[in-house]
Parts: C-alpha cells; sequence; structure tokens
C-alpha cells in the first residue's frame, strides 16, 4: 500500500480524486493501492527549554545561554494533532512506500519530515513537487515522483532556520526580558522581527529628529511650460533673487531640443513580496491578508504557488501558455492579440531557467474563476493582467528634453510621449478610486507631454522664485517594509539590482507578513493608515539592545544568505550551527555584564480595555472619572501573559497551566506540582519570570 500524506484535508480530498482512493475512513482516503492522509500545519515542534533539562526551567540570568548538545522534536500537545498523528503513525507502519505531499518548499518539507521521523518511518519515501493544484498538474507530478533524497538540502536549510530561531529567540528573549522588563511582560527577540523592529525604529527615529533646512528653487514659465534651472537649490534667497533679477530683464531662448526614443519593457511577474507591495499600494492590504488571499486563490486552483522569490518562469512553461490564455474567461478582449500571433512571444526577461530553483513567477492557473470574493477578485486581476502583459510589445516612448536660458541661465525641462502603447493597453481602466487614482496622478505626472519647441526660439516668461523645505524620510508602510526586508534594509528602485540583494534579504517570502503581524502582536508597532510607527517599547527595546547582531539588517540578511546556500548545498549545516552558538554566547555574556534597566511596557491589554469608553456614550463622566478607575481594575484583573508566546494569557486547566495561544499553536504548559495549582496570581508571576 502506499501511503500519501498532504499537508491539508482539502488537498488530501485532491489527490485522492485523482488516484482513485474514493473510499473515506477515519482520517484518511482510501483505494486503488492508496491511502491518502493528512497534517494541518505543524504537528511537530523542538522541544522546549525544560524538556532537555529542568534546570532550563526557570527564566534565570544563571542558566543562560541554553544549547542543547543534540535538538528533539516533540509531538505538540494537541488532541487533534494527536488523534490525526496517531492515524499517520499506523499507516506509515504498513506502508510500502511512503509519498510526501506536502507544501512544495522549505517549511513544507520540514513539517512532513518531522512528522515522518516521529512515526519512525522505515519505508521509501517518495516526493511530489508542484506548483499548482490543477488536476494536470498533480498527474504530471505524480507520474514524476522524485526520490526524497533529492530534497535533503531542503530539509536541512528548514531545520537550520528552525534551530538558529531557537537559539536565538530562546535565549535572547529570556536574556532581555529577565535583564530589563520588570517582571511585567516578555521583551520578544527573534531572529528576524528585531532586525525589522530596528528597521521601523531607526527611520522613526531618524524622522523625528530631522531638522528642516530653506532652500529656493529658480524656475520660469514658458510657453505654459515650467523650466527648472539646472544650477539646482540656493541655500540662500538673496542669493536666488540676484539670480531672479538678472533674467527678469531678458527673453527666454530654447538652446537645445533633444528627442530620444525609447521602449520600456512589460513589468515583471510577481513573486509574493511584490505581489504584497502592490497590493498594500493599490487596496490598503496588508501583507499577511494578501498572503492569506493567495494562498485561497492558490487552493482554489486558481493560481500557481505563491510563496516564491522569482519574478520568472521556466521554459518548460512556455508551451503551457497558450492555454492558460484561453482559459482566461473574461479577459478575451486582451487575451485574444496575442493568441492571434503565429507564435506566442518568449522574453528572457519572463522565461530563464537560471532564475528560477523550486518554483517559478505567481501566475493564473487557466482554471476558470468562480466563487470569489471581492477580495480574491481585486489580487487574482493583478495576477492575470500582469501575466498578460508579459507576452505584449514593449511600450515605445520618445523623450524629449529642451534646454534654454536667460541672461546665461541654463534651464531644463524633460517630457515623455508614448508613441504605442503596447502592454500599457492591459493595464487601461475606465475609472479608478482611492489609492489608483492618486497613483494614475502620479503617471499623468510622469507622462509629462511637451508642446513643440524649435531650437533658437526666443520669447517673454515669467520667472519665479520659491521658498521650499528640505523633508524627512517617510514613514514605513507594509509596502516600503517589505522591499526592505527583501533588500536587508537598502531602498532599491531597480529590479536587477533588487534581485542581487535578494540574497541578503531578511526572512522568507512566506514568512515577512507573519513577521510583521508578530510585530504588532507584540505591540511593538502600531499603524496609522497605512504608516508604521514603533511604540515606545519598540523603541526602549531597540534603543536597550547593544548587541549589532541581534539588530542589523544586514547581518541578519547574510545569515540569510547561509541558509540558502544550504539549501542550495553550498553551505555546510553544521558551520551555520556552530557560528550561531559562538554567537550566542558572546551576545550572553556582554548583556550579562551591561548596567541593568528598564523598559516601558506598553502593553495591548490596556488598549483593549480602552475600547469599550468609546462604545459607551450612555455613561457621561467627567475626564477625571474616567482616568482614576479604569487603570485601576487593569491592575487588579490584569492577566498573566505567557512567557513563550508572548501574547497569549495563562489559563488554570485541570492538570496543568496553559497558554490561551494553543490553538495558535503555543507550546507552553506548566504541570501541577508541590502545590503550585493553587498559588495566587502574584505567586504565579514569580514562578513564571523567576
Amino acid at each position: 500500500m502506499k501511503v500519501c500524506i498532504a499537508e491539508k484535508p482539502s488537498v488530501a480530498r485532491e489527490i485522492a480524486n485523482i488516484l482513485g482512493a474514493s473510499s473515506r475512513r477515519d482520517g484518511y482516503f482510501e483505494g486503488n493501492g492508496y491511502q491518502v492522509t493528512w497534517t494541518f500545519g505543524h504537528f511537530c515542534s523542538l522541544k522546549e527549554p525544560h524538556e532537555y533539562t529542568p534546570q532550563w526551567k526557570s527564566w534565570s540570568l544563571a542558566v543562560l545561554p541554553m544549547i542543547p548538545p543534540r535538538f528533539g522534536i516533540k509531538l505538540i500537545d494537541n488532541e487533534g494533532v494527536k488523534k490525526q498523528f496517531a492515524v499517520i503513525e499506523k499507516l506509515i507502519a504498513e506502508a510500502d512506500e511512503v509519498i510526501n505531499c506536502g507544501d512544495a518548499g522549505q517549511e513544507g518539507e520540514l513539517i512532513q519530515r518531522w512528522v515522518m521521523q516521529k512515526a519512525q518511518c522505515k519505508a521509501p519515501v517518495k516526493r511530489l513537487w508542484i506548483s499548482s493544484l490543477t488536476e494536470e498538474s498533480m498527474r504530471e507530478g505524480f507520474s514524476n515522483l522524485k526520490d526524497q533524497s533529492a530534497f535533503d538540502k531542503l530539509y536541512e536549510a528548514g531545520l537550520s532556520r528552525a534551530i538558529g530561531d531557537w537559539l536565538l529567540g530562546m535565549n535572547a528573549t529570556r536574556l532581555y526580558t529577565v535583564k530589563y522588563g520588570q517582571n511585567r511582560s516578555v521583551l520578544s527577540i527573534g531572529r528576524v522581527q528585531t532586525p525589522t523592529l530596528a528597521l521601523i525604529v531607526n527611520r522613526q527615529l531618524e524622522i523625528e529628529n530631522f531638522k528642516p533646512e530653506p532652500y529656493w528653487e529658480l524656475k520660469t514659465l514658458y510657453r505654459e511650460t515650467t523650466f527648472s534651472a539646472t544650477k539646482g537649490r540656493f541655500t540662500t534667497k538673496d542669493e536666488g533673487e540676484k539670480f531672479l533679477e538678472e533674467i527678469k530683464q531678458s527673453l527666454f531662448e530654447v538652446t537645445d531640443v533633444t528627442t530620444k526614443n525609447g521602449e520600456e519593457a512589460p513589468p515583471r511577474l510577481f513573486d509574493l513580496t511584490a505581489l504584497q507591495v502592490e497590493c498594500n499600494k493599490k487596496f490598503a492590504f496588508s501583507a499577511e491578508d494578501t498572503l492569506k488571499t493567495i494562498q485561497s486563490l492558490y487552493e482554489k486552483k486558481l493560481t500557481t504557488y505563491p510563496r516564491v522569490d522569482t519574478t520568472y518562469l521556466s521554459d518548460d512553461m512556455y508551451p503551457k501558455v497558450p492555454a492558460i490564455l484561453r482559459g482566461l474567461a473574461g479577459y478575451e478582449t486582451l487575451t485574444q492579440p496575442v493568441l492571434a500571433l503565429p507564435k506566442v512571444p518568449k522574453s528572457k526577461k519572463v522565461f530563464d531557467n537560471s532564475k528560477v530553483t523550486d518554483h517559478h513567477a505567481i501566475i493564473p492557473t487557466g482554471v476558470r474563476a468562480n466563487n470569489m470574493s471581492a477580495d480574491e477578485q481585486k489580487v487574482y486581476d493583478l495576477i492575470t493582467r500582469r501575466f498578460i502583459a508579459a507576452f505584449y510589445p514593449n511600450c515605445k516612448i520618445a523623450t524629449t528634453t529642451v534646454l534654454g536660458e536667460a541672461a546665461k541661465v541654463e534651464f531644463k525641462v524633460t517630457g515623455k510621449q508614448i508613441l504605442d502603447p503596447g502592454w500599457r493597453v492591459v493595464f487601461e481602466k475606465p475609472a479608478n478610486t482611492g489609492a489608483n487614482q492618486e497613483e494614475d496622478e502620479t503617471d499623468k505626472d510622469d507622462d509629462n507631454i511637451l508642446p513643440a519647441f524649435v531650437k533658437g526660439e526666443t520669447g517673454p516668461h515669467i520667472p519665479s522664485l520659491t521658498e521650499k523645505w528640505t523633508q524627512p524620510p517617510k514613514y514605513y508602510t507594509e509596502a516600503t517594509l517589505l522591499r526592505a526586508m527583501e533588500t536587508a534594509g537598502k531602498l532599491v528602485d531597480d529590479e536587477e539590482l533588487r534581485d542581487a540583494l535578494k540574497e541578503n534579504g531578511i526572512g522568507r517570502p512566506s514568512t515577512r507578513a507573519a513577521i510583521i503581524e508578530t510585530l504588532f502582536k507584540r505591540n511593538y508597532i502600531r499603524k496609522e493608515r497605512k504608516n508604521l510607527y514603533a511604540t515606545q517599547t519598540g523603541v526602549e527595546l531597540i534603543g536597550t539592545i547593544k548587541e549589532e547582531l541581534l539588530k542589523s539588517a544586514e547581518l541578519t540578511g547574510i545569515w540569510e544568505r547561509k541558509l540558502r546556500q544550504i539549501e542550495k548545498g553550498e553551505y555546510d549545516t553544521r558551520q551555520f550551527i556552530d557560528e550561531l552558538k559562538q554567537m550566542l554566547t558572546e551576545v550572553v555574556t556582554n548583556v550579562k555584564n551591561e548596567w541593568g534597566g528598564s523598559i516601558t511596557i506598553v502593553e495591548a491589554v490596556k488598549e483593549e480595555a480602552e475600547k469599550p469608553k468609546k462604545k459607551a456614550p450612555k455613561e457621561k463622566k467627567s475626564a477625571g472619572e474616567k482616568k482614576m478607575p479604569k487603570p485601576k481594575k487593569e491592575k487588579e484583573k490584569k492577566p498573566l501573559l505567557c512567557p513563550i508566546c508572548g501574547k497569549g494569557t495563562i489559563l488554570k486547566g485541570k492538570t496543568a497551566y496553559g497558554c490561551s495561544e494553543w490553538k495558535a499553536g503555543c507550546k507552553f504548559r506548566l504541570p501541577f506540582e508541590n502545590g503550585n495549582e493553587n498559588f495566587t496570581d502574584e505567586e504565579l508571576r514569580k514562578a513564571l519570570y523567576k
């Protein structure tokens, strides 16, 4: 019997239909020589500190750093997980062959491997590796199953990432919580989340400390066209006025007209980060919202695998393009010109095997799109139009530069004219609102069309001197933060250069949204409109951390590059872990020797408590009455935050204390022993945070 293990029940059902395993059993499908079962997310995790040695149960500086001699995994303490794992374990024990049908990525590989390890799988294992969940793609995948050993390096990279996150997260979080947390809250430190927080904090401090300075710009209006002085800015008003007076007395003369024809290639296909950036700009979607939406489209078979970091397609996708284009219902007027060509165009900017590893860029599958939510429709439309545009001709433009002078002061203006829209017709829409409208206005400015100027012509003009002030950098939005994470803090517009910097990006495309969400949940950052702001806790935490290794996006980017090299077999796993251990030991020693202090804890609990105030108009009290009693209540009923995840609260069960976030995967559990089941809140607080 061949046992297939999918990552979700819905995917298992699809696989069972294709393989003919039509009989439903408890926890699996069976038939035609196959048994198809499933996990649902992480079933296993690395063991908690106290499971290696009881000494590590207490939160104490004395036991740090915690470095297990050998890492072990355990089954997550959840009844649903235990029940389904028992099914998988039984099936694997009797299997002739196991087929790993997990999500085709690093995390998916890790989830399934840990399950098979825990179940002590002895049978040979094959790997299903697909980029979409269409029936055609699945059948093709099953006819080309690969040996599991081909993905050993992918698993090693995932394992190294998990161990690195455990070492840094467990140790640094306890280190800073005990040293600076005032026994009030967990100060969560993470290999990726802390450098990400540092990006936001550093930008915020740069803005707050910015001192605007005045400058003056000299411009002149000639034939309803504004020319700017090539000299640039004047730092004093007197200097600018001197030039202004000179040119007022002279006619304006056009000294040169240059027109250069050029072409603009279609925009790149989407990788996950680019899609999240675009959705944040256009629709104000959070990175997490976009990821959930594109994941749903993937599971509905409408788009390909989403957690990708490439904008290219592999050559083997080229023959499938016509069928995909024909399947895009509702887009016929756009696809018809491409399908009418003798051959679909093939560009190196779209198809490049050297730029594709496990998966290609996100594209539509060509499956008829039905039952989409409004948000899914928006995201699907972005992906589909970007895909169609990739096969359209370049946009032909003419860039005109006009130089002129008055009293020997040179002026310049540049305009762009679209000669042939090419791919731009794919994005033409009858009307736009909100963010789109703002973007369209910007495009109009960029495409500034100039009147016809002739070299040597002269005429009157209207000069002006305008006072302006230097502007601080802008606050991060999720869109700009994602780009900064992708390039380790270097904001780069050029796509080729951005590709080169991706190797040193922090986090992975699949995890960046979760990292940003974690910062919100920890109450380290908040959002106003689209802008991201660090809370007082976030600012003080980054200010307290003196170790650059913990907060530098560049250094974290180097670790990320090594993890990618492990995946490619270019870097040794053991060396990466040893480097982390050495770095961790140094960090712990340094922080222990720092002068103690404290960090202001801005708790999410308080924000929740404040919400009812706004929704209770009947209780009209004076300002003093509103402010005084509420904080007392918060102190009296203040819940204990979980020392592991920092976002859940401690609950008392029948045999142990647990975390309210256990359904979300938090593994905190403190068994009843030595009378601790009768602890007061204060006694329990001391036991948790000592």
